[in-house]
């Protein structure tokens, strides 16, 4: 059994089995055990890890997420999150603490004149929305990654804010999702601060959506991870729970709603979570891993596959430019960039039933940028041809999704609207 403890003294329990240690293959125990360990921390995120069963496998774990092991990243990640230095304990199975989940219940709140926003490594998006209908939205290409000024997000958000305010009466409220870690509102981590000065970013850029807040008067302002706003999205446009939302951006975003309709305190920042063992899998450039979502399940995986499939991407355009290139291509009618497609469309079918080992699902959502114009139909297909023939109980059980174009491009935007609730009654 292994226990991954959250911040919030949350517990979640894994349960699985292994060799026995006196067995000639107990060594497959080992990278079988830290996949899984790496699997639950990205999914449910944790502080400390406790490894109930042989001793070896809990040596084993405690290696390699130690300073200067493999998954180093992943634990000083882990800490700076939950703000606690990461543990990895040993015990018997049967002493591992007994599962203690938490949820929160976010979004749905319609009523009113709000702004939702989206910020994505490519994109920020924005909408206005009025008692629950989008009247506005806007597409801006920004790149935050690259910028060392904690001001240059404040002032790109708060332009995008103004903008959706100029089509609605007033505003009583503001949501955000973005690509990142968000605990209260704060940025724990985040790609799109990744130029930000550690000094400036723990001196300003946890601030930054309580200054945008003061900026608007001080009216209801929530801001979460992409991820769960892409479950939001998908629960609200299919009125159901058991959501799995996937969205295939700059990276990958995750966010799960509960069969009984909540939103977790989980990370599910798929991004990171394993989905190929090979060893030779592609490295994530920011963690240094092999084989994580992001590789496969993004417009990394485009870049990735366009060469091997003959095409030649200009050098000088931007990542949004690159991809809209590929698509443009396969709008034209090119079988080499269809092939990309299929390809992510296979990746997916397999990442699906794969993810739903740790996830109760009815609805698996998928959209984000890559999905966009006929690509998204190619995925969808693919990825359900590799569910009937590989994985027939996880396709009769769990149905994938493509929204409409304009859901897959600024849907997590207008969800995020939905995001804060009232404090006080909605002005005519």
């Amino acid at each position: 059994m292994i226990g991954i403890e959250r911040g919030d003294q949350s517990v979640s329990v894994y349960r699985t089995q292994c060799l026995d240690e006196g067995s000639d293959s107990a060594s497959v125990n080992l990278p079988y055990a830290e996949r899984v360990v790496k699997m639950l921390l990205w999914q449910k995120g944790g502080w400390r890890v406790i490894v109930g069963g042989p001793p070896s496998v809990g040596e084993h774990i405690r290696r390699v997420y130690s300073k200067g092991g493999p998954r180093a990243f992943d634990a000083e990640f882990m800490a700076n999150v939950y703000e606690h230095p990461f543990t990895v304990e040993i015990t018997e199975a049967g002493k591992v603490p007994a599962p203690s989940e938490g949820t929160v219940r976010l979004g749905g709140h319609l009523e009113g004149c709000r702004i939702g926003f989206d910020l994505g490594a490519s994109d920020r998006k924005v909408a206005a929305v009025k008692d629950g209908n989008a009247v506005y939205t806007e597409e801006v290409v920004w790149d935050p990654r690259n910028a060392t000024d904690p001001r240059y997000h404040f002032d790109q958000i708060n332009a995008a804010l103004k903008t959706a305010a100029q089509h609605l009466p007033h505003v009583d409220a503001v949501g955000g999702s973005a690509a990142g870690v968000y605990i209260n509102n704060r940025p724990r981590v985040g790609s799109l601060y990744r130029g930000v000065p550690k000094p400036l970013f723990d001196t300003q850029t946890r601030n930054l959506f309580f200054d945008l807040q003061k900026e608007w008067g001080g009216i209801p302002f929530d801001v979460v991870n992409d991820g769960e706003v892409t479950a939001l999205a998908g629960a609200l446009s299919l009125n159901d729970a058991g959501v799995l939302g996937m969205a295939l951006g700059s990276s990958e975003a995750g966010g799960y709603v509960t069969p009984t309709g909540e939103l977790t305190t989980w990370l599910n920042e798929l991004a990171f979570c394993p989905v190929d063992m090979d060893p030779l899998a592609p490295v994530d450039e920011w963690s240094g891993d092999r084989g994580v979502g992001a590789n496969y399940f993004s417009q990394q995986a485009v870049f990735r596959l366009a060469p091997v499939a003959g095409i030649t991407l200009d050098p000088k355009l931007g990542p949004a430019e690159k991809l809209k290139s590929v698509q443009e291509l396969l709008h034209q009618g090119d079988e080499r960039a269809r092939l990309i497609f299929e390809t992510i469309g296979y990746y997916v079918g397999y990442g699906v039933a794969h993810y739903a080992d740790f996830y109760e699902l009815r609805h698996v959502l998928i959209l984000g940028r890559v999905t966009s114009g006929e690509g998204g139909n190619i995925i969808l297909q693919r990825a359900v041809e590799v569910l009937k023939a590989e994985f027939p109980q996880v396709a009769a059980k769990v149905a994938l999704h493509l929204p409409d174009e304009s859901t897959r491009r600024v849907g997590q935007a207008v969800a995020a609207a939905s995001l804060p609730m009232m404090r006080t009654k909605t002005r005519d």
